[in-house]
């Protein structure tokens, strides 16, 4: 097993959607030294989540550590998010040292697929649900501090329409 480079914004593969694991390769041998090799990355990093895209790789694959141990989900949809948001710090490894504060569902549930390729479907709170969104953004070809950006725009946005109303 092997400690994988980590991808840092500004490159392509981070700012481009993941396509999906073809169904054939789930289980495969090549598919499970990638899975190791990011967990023993994230490990290495200090890091909670990682995606492939941060391994260069973009496979819709992402490990996340929950409460109860890492658990890696291949081909993930989110299928619930909840209308409440919560404030929240973040950073990533592709974005070395540095931080912000952006809001994010406070729950969420999620389908996906194990290494084994078992369907699962599970809900998450708080602090795991952010890991979650978190990673799925990069499936996405977005980092966090894209999403602080719109945030950011919409409440400005926002702000200039009620100024005007005055």
């Amino acid at each position: 097993m092997a400690i994988l480079p980590i991808t840092k914004d500004g490159a392509p593969v981070l700012r481009t959607r993941a396509k999906e694991v073809p169904l054939a390769d789930i289980g495969s041998p090549k598919l499970m030294t990638l899975l190791q090799d990011m967990l023993e990355t994230m490990h290495a990093a200090n890091g909670v989540g990682i995606a492939a895209p941060q391994v260069d790789v973009g496979l819709r694959i992402f490990i996340a550590e929950s409460g109860e141990g890492p658990i890696a989900l291949i081909n993930p949809v989110f299928t619930k998010k909840s209308w409440k948001l919560r404030k929240v710090e973040e950073g990533c490894l592709s974005v070395p040292k540095k931080y912000d504060k952006l809001m994010r569902h406070k729950t969420v549930t999620i389908s996906g697929l194990t290494a084994e390729g078992k369907q699962v479907t599970f809900s998450a709170e708080n602090y795991f649900a952010q890991v979650l969104q978190h990673e799925m953004d990069h499936l996405d070809g977005m980092l966090y501090v894209d999403r602080l950006k719109m945030q950011k725009d919409e409440a400005e946005a926002a702000k200039k329409k009620t100024s005007k109303k005055k």
